[in-house]
């Protein structure tokens, strides 16, 4: 294999030739395109969007995946899922229609350039340092609060799907948190199997038993190719259709875009780690990462979704959980998979196929609620987890309890004012000094940045 070619701060890395293509990851991407239709309920209940116009923004969305590993970032990326229920609640905030529609532009077009911004200026890990730790916790805390209220609300997904919810739900957390099921895994071939493709065995579950409990239809299998409408989601729900926003609409956008952004901060941690973890098992072959190039590769991908097909489950750095597949995979030697670059770029070549294949789609279509809800329950499990964790001592915790429910309740404008505010007033000039984590007694695990990564396929 050829050496990736420099672009800039970027890396070209093409299938075949710059990296070795892995069929493991692509086949198991052609199955897990499930989740990415998951985001099609999103469309279709935030903006009456209809189901042809929002599977072109999904296969939009996925064409723009494939942008990270093509420009050298090794990670799997995916939506910003903590952050769907605020961005949510904000575009509630405006009447369905134009001024809906104007409200997603607005605040896609603004994460995209803040996220820019500060990836090309290597502002982003001064930025996040400067917010106190408490509003970080409670952000990330509320995040995962409001995830799991949307499932629950009145009109929430759980009541139309209980009893596939119920199932789907625990088996997934048994599964993906049970400490007797990683033993079990140890043990046991079919086990292992089922945990390394994630939530895909649940969703294929799902299909069957939905229509056992009268909750939804037997899938209409179809064959050929999918469908995506376009025209429709130009003309209707695009800049080319509605027009730009007025300016009022980016000015409110902003607390959302922030409170986001801390989220996304959050993720880009995660992949560091992830990535540390996997180079660490394997020194023959260093991993080139750097946050500043994701955070301008995300941030295009954002910039981009805003004018051309505006999506409410937004543009990530990671989909943890696949990444985490990814990585494990890689962990196992260079015969289970030549670099990190080839599984994850293998995994979403595999993923935009699926898009295309119309028998998965219409396979899964009668069960993207209940896709959606078991992705919402486990990203919120997870963002409320990682908040506590991120709290330095108890009143770091009361703090971030309060600004939680206030981001819950009121939006993210009043929890950045409440904790900000909370913050100075509680800790005063402490908030300017280093604390250790006293409520769990650890030191801060975050990885720190190393500028001198080394190509990530040299031999």
């Amino acid at each position: 294999m050829k050496r990736q070619q420099a672009l800039g701060p970027f890396r070209l890395c093409l299938p075949f030739v710059h990296y070795r293509f892995e069929w493991p990851d692509y086949c198991q991407g052609l199955a897990l395109c499930a989740v990415d239709l998951a985001a099609i309920p999103l469309m279709v209940d935030l903006l009456g969007m209809p189901f042809a116009a929002a599977l072109a923004v999904v296969i939009m969305n996925g064409v723009l995946y494939l942008t990270h590993h093509l420009l050298g970032d090794p990670v799997v990326p995916g939506w910003i899922t903590p952050a769907i229920p605020l961005l949510i609640a904000y575009c509630e905030g405006y009447d369905p229609g134009v001024a809906r529609v104007h409200a997603l532009i607005a605040f896609q077009f603004m994460l995209g350039a803040l996220s820019i911004g500060l990836g090309a200026t290597g502002l982003a890990r001064h930025v996040v340092r400067a917010v106190p730790t408490a509003l970080k916790a409670g952000i990330v805390m509320g995040a995962g609060l409001a995830a799991v209220n949307t499932v629950f609300a009145d009109d929430g997904r759980f009541w139309t799907y209980p009893v596939t919810i119920s199932i789907a739900v625990g088996l997934a957390f048994a599964m993906i948190f049970s400490r007797g099921f990683n033993a079990l895994k140890a043990r046991s071939a079919w086990a292992a199997l089922a945990g390394k493709l994630g939530i895909f065995p649940i969703i294929v579950l799902a299909i069957v038993v939905a229509p056992l409990a009268g909750e939804a239809p037997w899938p209409d299998l179809r064959f050929g190719f999918s469908q995506p409408d376009f025209v429709t989601l130009w003309a209707g729900y695009t800049v080319f259709g509605v027009g730009l926003p007025p300016a009022g609409f980016f000015l409110a956008a902003l607390p959302t875009v922030i409170a986001t952004y801390l989220v996304v901060f959050g993720d880009v941690l995660q992949s560091r780690a992830l990535l540390d973890e996997a180079a660490a098992a394997r020194p023959d072959r260093p991993i080139d990462y750097s946050p500043d190039r994701a955070h301008m590769i995300f941030g295009a991908r954002n910039a981009t979704m805003s004018v051309a097909g505006p999506d409410v489950a937004m543009c990530g750095p990671l989909w943890s959980a696949m990444h985490v597949v990814i990585v494990e995979r890689y962990k196992e030697g260079r015969k289970a998979m030549g670099s990190m670059i080839g599984g994850a770029g293998s995994f979403r070549w595999g993923t935009n196929t699926g898009l295309l294949l119309l028998p998965i789609v219409s396979l899964i279509q009668p069960i993207l609620g209940v896709a959606l809800a078991l992705t919402l329950l486990i990203q919120g499990y997870v963002s409320v987890r990682v908040g506590i964790m991120e709290a330095r001592n108890p009143t770091d915790l009361g703090i971030a309890g309060i600004t939680a429910a206030i981001l819950v309740t009121q939006g993210a404008a009043w929890a950045i004012g409440v904790g900000l505010v909370l913050s100075i007033l509680i800790h005063g000039r402490a908030l300017a000094r280093p604390m250790p984590n006293e409520l769990f007694d650890r030191p801060d695990d975050r990885p720190a940045d190393n500028e001198n990564d080394q190509d990530d396929d040299r031999r």
